[in-house]
C-alpha cells in the first residue's frame, strides 16, 4: 500500500491517492498539512488579499434544496440594496484598501438585473479609479452578460458546482432546466472563453455524499483548469428540503477536519490558484477561517453589506456576523488573519497568479 508520505513525493495524484490522504489521521495528516503549508509558501507566499464582499440582494429564481434564500422560502424579507448603498460599500472597502470587491446574489437572469450590476461595475471602477479588483457571483448567465459584464469591468467570477458528481447534484437541486447539471457545466466554461479569472466550489459533508465523490470533485477542479476556488463545509438550513436529512450529515467536528482537508490537497494540486477561507468554517468553529490559512487559503472576504440587510441573507443557519457592520468585520478579519500568522496585502487586487501565468 501507498504511504501518503509517497503519495505526497508524487507528481500528479490520482483519485486513489487523493482518497488517501481524504482519510489520513494523526501523523499522515500532519505530514499534508505541512506539504500544503510548503506548497503555499513558495507559490503563493504568506500573504491574504481582502474581498470587501457586498451580498447584492437575496431575490432567486432557483430552488436549490441546502440553500436558505430558495425561491420557496416564504418567510424571507425579500431585499434589493439600492446604488447609491451599495457605493458607499465600495467607497469602505477603496478607503480601507481592500484591493477588491465580490458582488454575490441569488440567481436571477433578466435586463433590469443585467443592468444593475452593469451600473455597480462602472460605480466600482470609477470609486476606485480603476485600482479594485471585481468578482462576481450571480450565477448562471447568458454568454452575452457574461461578456457585457466583463467588458463592463469584472474580472473575476465564482460560479460554484456544489458536486461534481451528477447524481449527487440531483439530490441537491430539483432536476429540470433551471437546475441543470450540464448547463453549469457549459457556463463555467463559458466564463473561461469570456476571459474571466474563473472559480467555483463544493460543499463538503453533505447527505449522501462520499469520500470517492470528494476527490473525484478536487479532480473535476484540477481538469477544469479554475483560477479560484471557493469551497467549504455544508451548513443545514431549517427552511430547506435538505434539512429533513440532517441525521445523514457528519459531525461538525467531521466537516471542518474534511474542509481543511481537501483546501491543503487542493493547494498541493493547483499549487498557484487562489483558495477562499470561507465563512461556513467559521460557523461551524470558533477560528474556523485561521485554520483555513494556515491549511492553504490565501483570500478572505471581509463582509461590507450593511447591517440592515445581513441577517435576510441567510444561506444557512448560524451565519457569524450578521449583528456587525462593517467596520466590526474589517476588525475580526485582521485579528484573524494576524492570528494565524499571515500578512494583509493592502491594496493589491490580489489575481489569480495560476490565470496570470
Amino acid at each position: 500500500m501507498t504511504t501518503v508520505y509517497q503519495i505526497l513525493s508524487e507528481e500528479r495524484f490520482d483519485k486513489e491517492s487523493i482518497v488517501t490522504l481524504l482519510k489520513s489521521e494523526g501523523n499522515d495528516k500532519e505530514l499534508l498539512f505541512v506539504k500544503a503549508a510548503e506548497v503555499k509558501h513558495e507559490y503563493i507566499g504568506n500573504m491574504v488579499h481582502l474581498r470587501g464582499l457586498i451580498e447584492l440582494t437575496n431575490q432567486c429564481s432557483k430552488n436549490c434544496f441546502y440553500c436558505g434564500i430558495g425561491a420557496s422560502n416564504k418567510k424571507l424579507q425579500r431585499f434589493m440594496i439600492s446604488l447609491p448603498e451599495v457605493e458607499e460599500a465600495i467607497q469602505f472597502s477603496y478607503n480601507n484598501n481592500y484591493g477588491s470587491i465580490v458582488i454575490q446574489t441569488g440567481e436571477i437572469q433578466s435586463e433590469s438585473f443585467t443592468q444593475a450590476i452593469e451600473d455597480i461595475l462602472f460605480s466600482i471602477t470609477k470609486i476606485g479609479n480603476g485600482k479594485l479588483g471585481v468578482t462576481l457571483s450571480c450565477g448562471e448567465q447568458s454568454i452575452r452578460t457574461y461578456r457585457r459584464w466583463k467588458a463592463a469591468g469584472a474580472h473575476r467570477y465564482l460560479l460554484r458546482i456544489e458536486s461534481s458528481n451528477k447524481e449527487l447534484y440531483y439530490k441537491l437541486h430539483p432536476n429540470n432546466k433551471k437546475h441543470n447539471y450540464d448547463i453549469r457545466l457549459e457556463a463555467l466554461k463559458n466564463l473561461q472563453k469570456c476571459g474571466y479569472q474563473t472559480g467555483t466550489g463544493v460543499m463538503i459533508g453533505l447527505p449522501f455524499q462520499t469520500i470517492e465523490n470528494l476527490a473525484d470533485d478536487l479532480l473535476f477542479m484540477r481538469d477544469l483548469n479554475i483560477d479560484m476556488c471557493g469551497m467549504g463545509p455544508y451548513i443545514e438550513h431549517v427552511d430547506t428540503e435538505l434539512y429533513k436529512y440532517k441525521d445523514l450529515v457528519p459531525t461538525k467536528e467531521a466537516r471542518v477536519d474534511l474542509s481543511l482537508k481537501m483546501i491543503a490537497i487542493l493547494r498541493i494540486m493547483m499549487k498557484d490558484i487562489n483558495i477562499a477561507a470561507t465563512t461556513a468554517m467559521q460557523t461551524l468553529v470558533d477560528g474556523g477561517r485561521e485554520m483555513a490559512l494556515v491549511a492553504g487559503a490565501n483570500i478572505l472576504m471581509p463582509n461590507t453589506t450593511p447591517g440592515l440587510y445581513r441577517e435576510q441573507y441567510a444561506l444557512y443557519n448560524d451565519k457569524p456576523g450578521i449583528n456587525e457592520e462593517a467596520e466590526d468585520s474589517k476588525q475580526s478579519i485582521e485579528k484573524l488573519i494576524y492570528r494565524a500568522g499571515c500578512v494583509i496585502a493592502y491594496g493589491e487586487m490580489g489575481n489569480s497568479r495560476h490565470f496570470l501565468l
